[in-house]
């Protein structure tokens, strides 16, 4: 297999790449815990540049031809996926998902910017009247290290598509995924000032920039604390901004449902990234009558899962990112013990070396448990089980809207229940995560599971739970 070097990442202000003012800082490999080299930090003065930058590149960019657009965007979407083996060691080698995973993303954020090159802005006319639709403003970008390239290619083309400039807020956990990107852009043309990246602490960045004078709307993806404290700053200055926060995607099996299906697909759905996710399954609620045969059979997919080294052939599930998360998901994994939780699979460190933590399946702890309340965001899978479906709705429910329910029945009365009474904002029926693009955020998918490519699920949108 060829092998790629990692280079120290810095930043990428009006179309030059340079140092920060803070000092480099370390990332570490989450499989091998060592470093593997360092990025730029930014300090006040190159978060006013960025912005500035960002400013001047608006002006510029709006002007710019839909069809122009067009082509830098489909230029650099195919730059990407000349590039998927390089950009995908580098994905490995900081944030730990097998090759494949990497691959998967590189070759998704190239379709996530075809799809956005291909959305077009128009006028509508009626009754002599017109609506111009016309960009918004520069952008602050905030990007989660879980799936660090297909985040940043989702906003930044979306921003792009729309004919915005961009401040991309790298994850220090992840920083050359994102620089990747930021060199296909500007080897497709993009003009200097229209896409920016910085990295920084994005308790101290975030704020800082959502406040700036020249940035009109921000998109952030993370932890909900920091998320609530954006938008307040947003709304104090009439700034648009969209969050993704945390999430707790249950999941249903109903005793009708196709076993074979829901095991497979929710086993792959719960450990990939290895359940670094924030639409990952987190509790799995079964029918009594199905509950024992969908243990055993969910229990025996997650031994058959190779783990290790993401840089190795036929590797499954990698490392948690950091140790930080490790020690997050083996304290989850210890209070649902002590809350009465019985660990069936796993439940401890994975070899001697790395941030390994074996696929682990707990059974039925109390509903006071962290891991029932708290986004898991590693590979931990709960399950539980209900006789009636008013029970299993009310589990489902209990804490609150979530991303996503997972339900797997074969009966057509149970999905016109189910679309009537889940509170989540999206429900898949008999898969795993098949988000569309053409649909927006809150509706409810239904398509076919096995696939990993955007295009490839059969979706229909059936009925909006947007509030």
């Amino acid at each position: 297999m060829m092998t790629y070097d990692y280079a120290d990442t810095v930043l990428y202000i009006n179309g030059r790449w340079r140092e920060g003012l803070r000092p480099g800082l370390p990332v570490m490999n989450p499989a091998t815990e060592t470093r593997i080299g360092t990025f730029s930090a930014a300090g006040v003065r190159d978060l006013d540049e960025a912005a500035a930058s960002a400013e001047r590149g608006f002006w510029i960019w709006r002007q710019v031809s839909a069809l122009e657009r067009h082509r830098i965007l489909t230029r650099t979407a195919d730059l990407l996926r000349k590039r998927i083996e390089p950009i995908a060691h580098l994905m490995t080698m900081e944030q730990g998902k097998p090759l494949a995973e990497s691959r998967a993303e590189t070759a998704a954020a190239a379709a996530l910017i075809d799809w956005f090159a291909n959305e077009s802005q128009g006028e509508a006319a009626a009754n002599q009247r017109t609506t111009q639709l016309a960009p918004a403003g520069p952008l602050a970008a905030f990007v989660a290290w879980s799936f660090p390239l297909g985040q940043a290619a989702r906003k930044v083309s979306a921003a792009l598509a729309s004919g915005c400039s961009v401040v991309l807020v790298g994850p220090e956990a992840a920083p050359a995924s994102c620089a990747a990107l930021a060199v296909a852009f500007a080897d497709a043309g993009l003009p200097a000032g229209v896409l920016n990246l910085v990295y920084g602490p994005q308790a101290e960045v975030a704020p800082y920039l959502i406040a700036h004078p020249a940035i009109m709307q921000g998109s952030y993806s993370g932890p909900a604390s920091l998320g609530a404290r954006l938008a307040d700053l947003a709304s104090a200055r009439g700034k648009r901004i969209v969050l993704e926060l945390s999430g707790h995607a249950p999941a249903i099996v109903f005793a009708d449902a196709e076993i074979g299906l829901a095991v497979n697909s929710l086993c792959r759905a719960k450990f990939r990234n290895a359940g670094q996710a924030r639409f990952a399954p987190s509790r799995i609620l079964v029918q009594e009558s199905v509950y024992e045969r969908f243990l055993d059979d969910f229990i025996e997919a997650t031994r058959r899962i190779t783990i290790g080294n993401g840089l190795r052939d036929g590797v499954e599930m990698g490392p948690l990112a950091g140790e930080h998360r490790f020690m997050a998901v083996q304290a989850l994994v210890s209070d649902a013990v002590d809350r009465s939780a019985t660990v069936v699979a796993g439940g401890h460190r994975f070899g001697n070396f790395g941030h390994f933590f074996w696929p682990t399946v707990l059974t039925e702890p109390t509903s006071e448990a962290r891991l029932m309340n708290d986004e898991p965001f590693g590979p931990i899978a709960v399950i539980g089980r209900f006789e009636r479906y008013d029970a299993a709705i009310t589990e489902a429910n209990r804490v609150g809207p979530g991303l996503a329910l997972y339900a797997y029945t074969t009966s057509k009365t149970a999905i016109g229940d189910l679309r009537r009474d889940i509170a989540s904002d999206v429900l898949f029926l008999n898969q795993r995560d098949g988000r569309s693009l053409s649909m927006p955020f809150g509706d409810i998918n239904g398509g076919v599971e096995d696939e990993d490519t955007l295009e490839s699920f059969v979706q229909a949108r059936l009925i909006s739970q947007s509030a």
